[in-house]
Protein backbone atom coordinates (compact mmCIF):
# COMPACT_ATOMS: atom_id res chain seq x y z
CA UNK A 1 0.00 0.00 0.00
CA UNK A 2 1.57 3.27 -1.14
CA UNK A 3 -0.16 6.37 0.28
CA UNK A 4 1.31 9.88 0.12
CA UNK A 5 -0.06 13.17 1.41
CA UNK A 6 -1.02 15.36 -1.55
CA UNK A 7 -2.94 18.33 -0.12
CA UNK A 8 -4.94 19.86 2.71
CA UNK A 9 -8.36 21.10 1.60
CA UNK A 10 -9.62 24.28 3.21
CA UNK A 11 -13.11 25.71 2.64
CA UNK A 12 -12.76 29.51 2.39
CA UNK A 13 -15.18 32.43 2.59
CA UNK A 14 -13.07 34.86 0.56
CA UNK A 15 -10.98 33.29 -2.21
CA UNK A 16 -9.04 36.47 -3.06
CA UNK A 17 -8.06 37.09 0.58
CA UNK A 18 -7.06 33.44 0.94
CA UNK A 19 -4.94 33.51 -2.22
CA UNK A 20 -3.30 36.72 -1.01
CA UNK A 21 -2.50 35.15 2.38
CA UNK A 22 -1.03 31.95 0.94
CA UNK A 23 0.98 33.80 -1.71
CA UNK A 24 2.13 36.98 0.07
CA UNK A 25 2.40 35.69 3.65
CA UNK A 26 3.20 31.99 3.17
CA UNK A 27 5.18 32.31 -0.07
CA UNK A 28 3.09 29.84 -2.07
CA UNK A 29 2.28 30.16 -5.78
CA UNK A 30 -0.93 29.39 -7.63
CA UNK A 31 -0.55 25.96 -9.23
CA UNK A 32 -3.96 25.84 -10.92
CA UNK A 33 -7.55 27.08 -10.66
CA UNK A 34 -10.85 25.41 -11.54
CA UNK A 35 -14.55 26.25 -11.62
CA UNK A 36 -16.17 22.78 -11.72
CA UNK A 37 -19.62 24.17 -10.87
CA UNK A 38 -21.11 27.68 -11.05
CA UNK A 39 -20.93 28.17 -7.26
CA UNK A 40 -17.56 26.48 -6.74
CA UNK A 41 -14.05 27.85 -7.21
CA UNK A 42 -10.94 25.79 -6.49
CA UNK A 43 -7.37 27.12 -6.26
CA UNK A 44 -4.38 24.85 -5.67
CA UNK A 45 -1.49 26.64 -3.95
CA UNK A 46 2.01 25.12 -4.07
CA UNK A 47 4.84 25.73 -1.63
CA UNK A 48 8.05 23.73 -1.27
CA UNK A 49 7.74 19.96 -1.66
CA UNK A 50 4.99 17.95 -3.28
CA UNK A 51 1.99 18.67 -1.03
CA UNK A 52 -0.33 21.59 -1.79
CA UNK A 53 -3.08 23.59 -0.12
CA UNK A 54 -6.41 23.29 -1.93
CA UNK A 55 -8.66 26.30 -1.36
CA UNK A 56 -12.35 25.78 -2.14
CA UNK A 57 -15.00 28.50 -2.11
CA UNK A 58 -18.43 26.89 -1.91
CA UNK A 59 -21.12 28.11 0.50
CA UNK A 60 -22.57 24.58 0.82
CA UNK A 61 -19.69 23.68 3.17
CA UNK A 62 -18.58 25.05 6.53
CA UNK A 63 -15.45 27.23 6.45
CA UNK A 64 -12.27 25.61 7.76
CA UNK A 65 -10.20 22.47 7.26
CA UNK A 66 -12.27 20.07 5.16
CA UNK A 67 -9.94 17.13 4.56
CA UNK A 68 -6.42 15.86 4.04
CA UNK A 69 -5.95 14.48 0.52
CA UNK A 70 -3.74 11.49 -0.13
CA UNK A 71 -2.69 9.92 -3.44
CA UNK A 72 -2.93 6.17 -3.93
CA UNK A 73 -1.87 3.98 -6.84
CA UNK A 74 -4.87 1.61 -6.70
CA UNK A 75 -7.92 2.98 -4.86
CA UNK A 76 -9.93 -0.28 -4.78
CA UNK A 77 -6.99 -2.30 -3.45
CA UNK A 78 -6.06 0.38 -0.91
CA UNK A 79 -9.65 0.57 0.39
CA UNK A 80 -9.84 -3.21 0.68
CA UNK A 81 -6.65 -3.25 2.75
CA UNK A 82 -7.71 -0.28 4.92
CA UNK A 83 -11.16 -1.80 5.56
CA UNK A 84 -9.49 -5.06 6.64
CA UNK A 85 -7.62 -3.00 9.24
CA UNK A 86 -10.83 -1.39 10.54
CA UNK A 87 -10.86 1.91 8.62
CA UNK A 88 -14.16 3.82 8.68
CA UNK A 89 -14.87 4.41 4.98
CA UNK A 90 -17.48 7.17 4.76
CA UNK A 91 -17.76 7.38 0.96
CA UNK A 92 -17.07 4.64 -1.55
CA UNK A 93 -15.17 5.55 -4.75
CA UNK A 94 -16.76 8.00 -7.18
CA UNK A 95 -15.38 9.37 -10.46
CA UNK A 96 -13.91 12.91 -10.40
CA UNK A 97 -12.30 15.30 -12.87
CA UNK A 98 -8.87 13.82 -12.06
CA UNK A 99 -9.64 10.13 -11.49
CA UNK A 100 -11.53 8.57 -8.59
CA UNK A 101 -12.07 9.56 -4.96
CA UNK A 102 -13.15 7.93 -1.69
CA UNK A 103 -13.31 9.24 1.88
CA UNK A 104 -12.55 7.72 5.25
CA UNK A 105 -12.33 9.19 8.74
CA UNK A 106 -9.61 8.93 11.34
CA UNK A 107 -10.56 8.33 15.02
CA UNK A 108 -10.89 12.11 15.51
CA UNK A 109 -13.40 12.56 12.70
CA UNK A 110 -10.84 14.11 10.32
CA UNK A 111 -11.84 13.41 6.71
CA UNK A 112 -9.15 11.71 4.61
CA UNK A 113 -9.64 11.86 0.86
CA UNK A 114 -8.01 9.01 -1.06
CA UNK A 115 -7.45 9.87 -4.72
CA UNK A 116 -6.37 7.70 -7.61
CA UNK A 117 -5.33 9.92 -10.50
CA UNK A 118 -5.77 8.72 -14.01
Amino acid sequence: MDIKVKYATIIVEDMEASIKFYSEVMGFEIDSQYNPQPETMITLMKGKGDAMVELIKNTAYETGLYSVGMDVEDLELTLKELKSKGANVTMEPIPTLVGSLAFLEDPNGVRIALIQHG
